[in-house]
């Protein structure tokens, strides 16, 4: 099963994620199959703290990717999730 879940990078005291798509097996920081966006919890402008690539995002929720509790907050708080289910 493929989940849309957060991939942490970035500095111990700076931390920034990737929004992958992933086997359920495989680590967190592991092996993805592909990137479809970025969270930045420190942005300034709330307007950057995520950004989907939301043709990408959308196609895998097509396809029956289930996103984690945090990315499905970050899908709704984007508009994402209401295109998918609308």
């Amino acid at each position: 099963m493929v989940k849309l879940r957060l991939q942490r990078t970035g500095t111990k005291a700076d931390p920034h994620y990737r929004i992958v798509a992933a086997d359920i097996r495989a680590p967190r920081d592991g092996r993805f199959i592909e990137a479809v966006g970025h969270f930045h919890p420190s942005a300034h402008v709330a307007s950057q703290k995520s950004i989907f690539n939301e043709e990408k995002t959308l196609s895998w929720l097509k396809k029956g990717a289930q996103p984690t509790d945090t990315v499905l907050a970050l899908l709704k708080k984007d508009g994402i999730w209401a295109k998918h289910k609308g």
